[in-house]
């Protein structure tokens, strides 16, 4: 087993190693992971905020746990995904496209899927090649779904993921966030805000 492997987008292998065997281990509260090392939570939302604001098409997939109404939680969690999808659209440069993509649930998509409108869980990565994703963020998915969606992402793709998990993380992903709550990704919302105005304060600066 290695002590040493980084969890960095793919594509990795046809059969990508689960993270758990290769030594990753899920941060504690408080902390996230950014490429299978441990750190402050504060590190990893600034580093999901950066990778979002400097990606092509950062794209977010909602999962049943959020997209069905099943308790209030989930209903606060859908409303601060809103105003984060939103607050990327706002404060997304030039040439990027954020999207929104639902997975209402894991059920295969057979024989055909429409990428533009969802995920199919069992193939996530056609969704990714054909929208050209670059970063995307996993939220409201059970977890057992998401390590594996994630394994097939990393393996396949060059996509960046970021996992916010309600629960403990998820090691299979570059970014991982746990204990999921509305204010977490409100925070990662404002933090998305803060680093775009200050990117745009540094760019007038420059050019004056």
């Amino acid at each position: 087993m290695s002590t040493t492997y980084r969890v960095r987008p793919g594509p990795e292998a046809f059969l990508p190693p689960a993270a758990a065997c290769m030594g990753v281990v899920l941060p504690d509260p408080g902390q996230g992971h950014i490429e299978g090392v441990i750190v402050d939570e504060a590190l990893a939302f600034e580093e999901a905020a950066r990778k979002f604001l400097n990606a092509k098409v950062p794209t977010i997939f909602p999962g049943p746990l959020v997209l069905w109404r099943w308790n209030e939680t989930a209903k606060e969690k859908a409303i601060a995904i809103k105003a984060l999808f939103e607050t990327l659209k706002a404060c997304a440069p030039k040439g990027s496209t954020p999207m929104l993509i639902p997975m209402a649930d894991y059920r295969p998509k057979y024989p055909k899927i429409d990428p533009e409108i969802e995920i199919n869980p069992n193939h996530p990565n056609l969704t990714i090649w054909h929208n050209r994703i670059d970063v995307c963020m996993f939220v409201g998915v059970h977890c057992h779904q998401a390590n594996l969606a994630l394994k097939i992402i990393r393996g396949g793709t060059s996509c960046y993921t970021i996992a916010m998990c309600a629960q403990a993380g998820h090691e299979d992903a570059n970014l991982s966030f746990r204990d999921a709550s509305p204010a977490k990704i409100n925070r990662l919302a404002e933090t998305v805000k803060r680093l775009a105005a200050q990117t745009a304060v540094a760019g007038n600066g420059s050019g004056g």
